[in-house]
C-alpha cells in the first residue's frame, strides 16, 4: 500500500460510521466529519473533519487517520524520531512544503494539522492521512516506507459498518 493512490471514497458518515470512529479513536470525534478513506474492510481508515468544532472553534487537523494499525505504525515512527527525521531530510523538503502548498489549496488556506511553515512537520498521522485521503503526496510515501505500515488482516474497528 502506498499513499499516493487515493482512494476516493468520500462518503457521508453514517451512525454506524459514527460508532465505528468512537471505537476507534476511544472518544466521540469533536468536530462533524465525514469519511475520507474506507479500509479493505469497509471501515473508516481517514476520516475529514469539518473546519470547526461542536463549539464554533477553528479544527485545524482536517484529516484524521482513524485506523488503529496504521496509526499504531505511525506513533511508533514518532517515537523514533520521525517527525525530526522528516524535517531533516533534505530530499523531502519540497514534497513537504507541496504537501502543505496542496493542504492549503484543499482546506482554506490551513496548513497540515495546523502547522506554522511550510517546513515544519507537526503530526505525521496527519500528513499521512491527508496523502491517504488525497492521493499523489510523497510525504505519505515516506511515512508508509518508513513505519511498513499495511492494512492489518482483520478489521480493527471491531465490526464494519
Amino acid at each position: 500500500m502506498t499513499a499516493t493512490q487515493g482512494s476516493g471514497a468520500s462518503s457521508s458518515a453514517s451512525s454506524a460510521d459514527a460508532d465505528a470512529v468512537r471505537r476507534l479513536i476511544g472518544r466521540d470525534p469533536h468536530a462533524g466529519f465525514r469519511v475520507a478513506v474506507r479500509c479493505p474492510f469497509g471501515a473508516p481508515a481517514v476520516i475529514e473533519n469539518a473546519p470547526v468544532d461542536e463549539q464554533g472553534r477553528p479544527f485545524p487537523t482536517r484529516e484524521w487517520l482513524t485506523c488503529r494499525v496504521l496509526a499504531t505504525a505511525v506513533s511508533r515512527l514518532e517515537a523514533d524520531g520521525g517527525v525530526r527525521m522528516l524535517e531533516h531530510d533534505d530530499l523531502m523538503a519540497v514534497p513537504l512544503a507541496e504537501a502543505h502548498a496542496r493542504h492549503q489549496a484543499v482546506h482554506d488556506g490551513h496548513r497540515v494539522a495546523g502547522a506554522g511553515h511550510p517546513d515544519h512537520v507537526k503530526c505525521l498521522h496527519a500528513h499521512l492521512a491527508f496523502a491517504l485521503a488525497e492521493g499523489g503526496n510523497p510525504v505519505g510515501d515516506w511515512i508508509m516506507d518508513r513505519t511498513g505500515a499495511a492494512w492489518p488482516p482483520t478489521c480493527c474497528a471491531g465490526d464494519a459498518p
